[in-house]
């Protein structure tokens, strides 16, 4: 149970949510985004607290979880290694016992899975995962957000990943899974997603040599940066593996006529994907963006909400 008598919930990873409650969720996601546009005020998180902790820096995740809370009704409170005594070695288990007095729930931004996992295990509030070297499941709600509002239901579509095999692809396999799409992933040799998590996707997933081959027929493409956070000593060893898994116009046009491109940004244009591609009619992006605001709401509530 957590602080308030609920059954207490985490959000680690996507299989944290069962199939029905995924669709549930977006379905909600899309009414508050609605009532935002609509300029309808629903504060069912008054007087509750977010604890926001970010060993990583970001734009998006800190921003949309703050005006999250807000438009909620709640507060949010942005904690960064400086202003924390985990960031100067208190073990992770007495960080968890005390933020859970004080606090409705934790979003953590960090490094290892296993330092999320460690802290969701002592705390007796909800933990959610801002992102982690190993899952980012909050951009894949907005992600399958984006894409239930511009061509509708995602189960059946064909997706494909283009790049690096890392946190974000890790989680569209677990997405392959939930929302029950087929995911088709072009790496290079040596930036593949890990095995055990493959495994279990069954046969929603392929891993293929070429880009066009992943592309080929797709509903969405979907890329992220060749050097994700914690890499960029990398950049040119990675720019060299990378070079022919961009996602350029020849490669959309192998793609379904109506397919759309997405990316978690930020973006390296002449990169991983040209200009003409993210600027252009086929991309999402912005889109994709907001969408972590309303998906995320919809997971606060979800979570908090008596």
């Amino acid at each position: 149970m957590d602080s308030v008598g609920k059954p207490l919930r985490h959000f680690l990873t996507l299989p944290d949510l069962t199939p029905d409650e995924a669709r549930a969720l977006l379905q909600r996601a899309a009414e508050l985004r609605r009532q935002v546009r609509n300029g309808e005020y629903f504060e069912p998180l008054k007087n509750r607290t977010l604890g926001m902790i970010f060993e990583k820096s970001s734009t998006r995740t800190r921003v949309s979880f703050e005006v999250g809370m807000t438009q909620l009704g709640g507060h949010a409170l942005f904690l960064s290694p400086r202003d924390t005594q985990l960031g100067r070695g208190e073990p992770v288990e007495d960080s968890a016992r005390v933020l859970s007095r004080m606090v409705d729930a934790v979003m953590i931004r960090t490094f290892e899975q296993q330092k999320l996992e460690r802290f969701a295990r002592y705390a007796r509030v909800p933990v959610i995962n801002g992102l982690t070297d190993r899952f980012h499941p909050c951009q894949l709600l907005a992600d399958m957000l984006t894409y239930q509002e511009h061509r509708g239901n995602i189960r059946g579509r064909t997706v494909a990943w283009i790049g690096d095999g890392n946190n974000v692809c890790h989680s569209y396999v677990n997405a392959a899974r939930l929302f029950d799409f087929r995911l088709r992933i072009a790496c290079p040799e040596g930036f593949r997603p890990d095995p055990a998590i493959l495994a279990g996707a069954g046969d929603r997933c392929t891993l293929v040599r070429e880009a066009t081959a992943a592309a080929e027929g797709a509903d969405l493409v979907v890329t992220d940066v060749w050097a994700s956070m914690g890499k960029e000593r990398e950049q040119e060893q990675r720019a060299q593996a990378f070079a022919r898994f961009k996602v350029d116009g020849a490669l959309m046009g192998c793609a379904a006529r109506d397919a759309l491109f997405m990316h978690c940004l930020p973006a390296h244009r002449g990169e991983e994907v040209t200009a003409a591609v993210i600027d252009g009619p086929q991309s999402v992006v912005w889109d994709e963006a907001e969408n972590r605001l309303h998906a995320q709401k919809a997971l606060l509530e979800f979570l908090l909400s008596d």
